[in-house]
């Protein structure tokens, strides 16, 4: 019985050097829909908000913008902690840039929580696209959005967002890139095998 309790004195302290390592940084999951074609949820994020935002009428549907803003949300505070995207400091950049530009135009709270943004975002997402504007706004709380009916205007007519349009743009290429050369070490791999 002593070994035992001597043993459970024991177990806190491997977990003492984690006290002095501060607070977690901001983080966001997506939401069981926002892939549904994709097994990754990054890469669907990244590929549909570069084609929302870098095609003429990208934007033009509400509930698209919706889905694209939650995205460029997530994406900025996961990528820098991906372990395939996190040593890419200038794309964190443009993405923490574009988030802060998305901020501003839909009018979220500085100090607003990226999980309820993006959660948000995507019930006001399913709400726009069942044409439900009630809903969508109800989505929208007063915590993270200043004035959703504002938000709602402005995903309506999401102008451009040259800064979104730049970040994604450069992800879908980081993105591509770490695909292709995946495909060249496999490929080069199986044919030394041989």
């Amino acid at each position: 019985m002593r070994r035992f309790i001597a043993t459970l004195a024991l177990l806190p302290l491997p977990l003492l050097p984690l006290a002095a390592c501060g607070p977690l940084p901001p983080s966001a999951t997506l939401p069981f829909d926002a892939s549904r074609s994709a097994a990754d949820p990054t890469r669907a994020a990244i590929l549909s908000s570069a084609y929302a935002f870098n095609n003429p009428g990208g934007l033009a549907d509400p509930a698209v913008a919706a889905r694209a803003s939650a995205n460029v949300e997530f994406l900025a505070v996961s990528l820098p902690y991906d372990v395939r995207y996190g040593s890419t400091p200038t794309l964190n950049l443009q993405m923490e840039a574009a988030r802060q530009e998305m901020h501003r135009a839909l009018g979220i709270a500085d100090d607003a929580s990226p999980q309820l943004v993006v959660d948000e975002l995507y019930a006001a997402s399913r709400a726009l696209g069942a044409r439900d504007v009630a809903a969508a706004e109800n989505a929208l709380s007063p915590a993270v959005f200043r004035d959703s009916r504002a938000t709602l205007r402005r995903l309506a007519a999401l102008g451009p967002m040259p800064r979104a349009a730049e970040a994604t743009a450069m992800a879908e290429r980081e993105h591509l890139r770490i695909e292709q050369d995946r495909v060249n070490s496999y490929s080069s791999g199986s044919s030394s095998r041989d």
